[in-house]
Parts: structure tokens; sequence; C-alpha cells
């Protein structure tokens, strides 16, 4: 597969040109990748009006994954989400009451931010009360769904559109073609946040990507899985929505920079390369490790490590429950640190590694061998019980039986003061009170912060929370 930005902008550094052009450093520089890094000069093509050398990579990216379209974002995810909830409010029929979107609650903060600036509501759906890792985690039924879309409807609140976050940071993944369903019976769009899964697409039994398990409109950060630099993400859109070309590039210019990376496009561009040649080979081998490296640590430590298979989990996150050790994940975060392995996100209970098809045997190893020596050395007394899920359980029950909330909008934008924790009970929540990772909400914007989010405020060191000021 051709890769012309790469191409374009490597031919340009090769010219040595004179610059008289940003950026300031003029292709020269201390870091090495300067000579690559440009603006949009001509032939260099524009982000939000493409037509050439990025307009035939999106191409590419699209024949990939086999969507009816692919446009790039240098801004992660997060422009992603913001773009295809306004082509969603796009495709609302006219006249239609105050925009509300049903959405689990388990969203990143880009979404109430998103909110915030489209001025919309958002309706939750929650997770069960035993549902374990419950800020992370919500399980949505498609029986559920559906009450849910036919309560609203009886309401005369029809949403403009379903939100769901699949794969979640916990490896758990969402029945979406169960859910889809349900949507497209109901004439409402369902979008998802894939970030964490844009490999899906590329598994040997088969795609597990959201559009082809009919999502409308989705949203994948390449740079979490894909070989790719942060900040790489795409827009997909499925062939049931019915939006112009110039639609779609102003929905992401909207939140976008006018200067995007060209580093990052270059990126996104050789990649469509690197997953057209033997990337599938890649991701079967490091999933045989991984699954290797899972079956060896159940043996040792039952209980240790969650599943890697079944419809509702993802192949490539191993996600540790540290309490099997007597650990917190945080406590298990820093001992793997000691040994040379840095994780993606720790919890007071879980751990979460996040291997890609770049990872090399040595440092499957090295992760083996830390992992055997902490579960040798841990106690094999029973672990503490973890009240996450009760906790949770505990301040969704509060936070439901509250009135409908302030707009999320009239929240955000708000004078807002920084107050300890406990002195935020009863105050209206500004900001989303949130830590990152995960970048999940424990309270949002326009909620009443009840007593029953000091636990969880505390069990995930938020010690200061920004409420609205009186």
């Amino acid at each position: 597969m051709d890769t012309p930005i790469v191409d374009f902008v490597r031919r340009y550094a090769q010219q040595r040109t004179t610059r008289m052009h940003m950026p300031g450093h003029k292709g020269r520089g201390p870091l090495g990748c300067e000579a690559l890094d440009i603006t949009e000069i001509a032939g260099a093509d524009e982000l939000y009006e493409a037509e050439g050398i990025i307009a035939r990579s999106e191409a590419n990216a699209a024949q990939l994954f086999g969507t009816a379209r692919t446009c790039y974002s240098t801004e992660g995810s997060s422009q992603c989400i913001r773009a295809m909830l306004h082509l969603a409010l796009q495709m609302q029929p006219a006249g239609a009451s105050r925009p509300v979107l049903l959405a689990a609650r388990n969203a990143h903060k880009a979404l109430l931010y998103a909110a915030a600036l489209l001025d919309f509501d958002i309706q939750w759906l929650w997770p069960a009360p035993d549902a374990a890792g419950a800020l992370c985690t919500c399980p949505v039924e498609p029986e559920a769904l559906a009450c849910a879309l036919d309560g609203l409807t009886a309401e005369g609140r029809t949403p403009f559109g379903v939100y769901l976050t699949s794969p979640d940071y916990l490896g758990f993944v969402q029945d979406i073609a169960g859910l889809a369903a349900v949507c497209h019976a109901h004439g409402v769009p369902l979008l998802v946040d894939n970030a964490h899964g844009a490999y899906l697409h590329f598994l040997k039994e088969g795609s597990r990507h959201p559009i082809q398990l009919g999502a409308d409109l989705c949203c994948d950060s390449a740079h979490k899985t894909l070989p790719v630099l942060t900040g790489g993400a795409y827009l997909h859109l499925g062939p049931s929505v019915q939006a112009d070309e110039a639609a779609v590039r102003n929905a992401l210019a909207l939140f976008g920079s006018t200067s995007p990376s060209y580093l990052i496009l270059q990126s996104l561009d050789a990649a469509n390369a690197r997953l057209a040649d033997d990337f599938r080979e890649k991701l079967a081998l490091c999933r045989w490790r991984l699954g290797m490296l899972c079956r060896e640590l159940d043996a040792f430590r039952p209980g240790l490590a969650l599943p890697l298979t079944g419809a509702h989990r993802e192949p490539l996150k191993l996600t540790l429950d540290a309490a099997v050790l007597g650990l917190s994940g945080q406590q298990l975060a820093q001992a793997l640190r000691e040994q040379g392995v840095e994780c993606e996100y720790a919890d007071p209970r879980y751990l979460v590694l996040m291997p890609s098809p770049e990872s090399s045997a040595e440092d499957f190893a090295r992760l083996q061998k830390a992992l055997h020596a902490l579960c040798a050395e841990a106690s094999s007394a029973a672990p503490a019980s973890d009240s996450d899920a009760a906790a949770f359980a505990a301040l969704a029950e509060a936070l439901q039986a509250q009135p409908r909330p302030a707009a999320i909008r009239e929240a955000v934008l708000a004078p807002q003061e920084m107050v300890p924790a406990a002195e935020a009970v009863g105050r209206i929540c500004a900001a989303p009170a949130v830590s990152c990772p995960p970048a999940v909400p424990i309270v949002v914007s326009g909620e009443i912060i009840p007593a029953q989010a000091l636990p969880l405020f505390a069990r995930y060191g938020i010690g200061r929370v920004a409420v609205v000021k009186d």
C-alpha cells in the first residue's frame, strides 16, 4: 500500500529547500525529526480540506478498516469524539426537543467537554450494582438499552444517539452487534468510543471492530494499540451515515488546531503500509505470547489475570487483580516499576498492561520474570475485600435519586472554585471529578456531590474538587 504523505515529506526534506515558512526550526534541531516536520505548504494538502495526499492516505485507511469513510485526527480520540457527536446532532430530525444523549456512565471526560461545548444533556446508563471495577466498566444489555430508549421516547425526549465506551480500560467489550440492532430498531444512531480497540479489525478470526458490528460512528485512538505516534486517531463512519464530505471535515475542524502535526500525519500514513503488510501475523504472535503468559499466571496464582478470551473481553489487554496478591493495583504497579516494567493503568484494585504487536520477546520475558517473582513473594493470605463496587453502587443510587442535574454546559462554564473533597458535599460539581487515567468521572459536571462520593474520591486520590461558586 502506498504512503503518499510520507513520500511527499521525505522528498521535500531531501530537496533541502530554503524554508521561508513555519515551523521556526527550519528543518534543523536537536531532536532529529525536524526535517520531516512541516506545515501545510504547496503539495502537502490540508487536513480539513483534504483533496490530495491526505485524502489519498485516508482512503487507504478506509479500505483497510472497511468503513464508508475514515478521517485522520492529530489530536487524539478527544477531537473525534466531539466531531462525531456534532455530526450526530446534525442528523437529529428538525424540530426535535432539547438534545439528549443516552450514554454508558463509564465515559471518558471528553464526552462531558463535548456536552459543554455542544450544549446537550446526557441520560446515563448505569452498571449493575455488583459490577466489578464499576468506575471503569459499565456493561449494557440490549434489553436494558431498549427499556431506556422506550422510557425516553415516552417522555418525548428521543435521544440523538446512544454512546458507548468499548473496550473500556479494564478490557470489557460491549455487545456492539446486539446494541446496534436495538438502536437501529429505535431509529437512533450508535456512537462508540473505541479508543482502545483500533486493532480489533485485524484479528485473524475476523473483525470485532464496532463499524463491522453495526456502529454508525466510531473513533479509534490509533496510537494506543497501533504503531502510530501519540495523538494519531481515526474518525470512522459507517454506511448508514449520510453526511457529505464538507460536513465531516467541518465537524473535525470545529474542534481541531489549524496547525495539525505532519509528524503524526506521516505516522498514520506509514501505519497503513504496516497494517496492509504483516500486522495480522504480528498481532497473532503477540496474542499467543500474551495467552501463554496468562495461562502460566493462572496456574501459578489462580484469579490473578482476568481472562483474555470471551465475547466480553478484548484479547490484547492483560488486567491483573492485585487483590489476589494482597496488594493494591498501585502497589503492584510500583513493584513492577522497580523491575523495569511500566504499566498502563493502576487503581485501588486492578492493574492494566497493554502490550502490542511491537512488543518484543524480550519484553514479554522481562514481564514474565517480574510477575513470577512477585507472585512468589506475595502473601498467601486471603486478600482484603474490595469495596469499590459497593462504594460505586451507593454513589450511583444517591446520584439517581437526585432531581435532574444542572446542564453540563452551565456547570462547566460557570465561575468555579477548588475546595477540599469533604467540603464539596452538597455543592454542584463544575469540572468533572476524575483521575487520569482512566479519565472516567466519579461525579459529573452539574450533579450535586453526595456524601457517598467521598470514599471513591479517597480511593482514587482526589483531594480537591472543582465546584460551582455559590
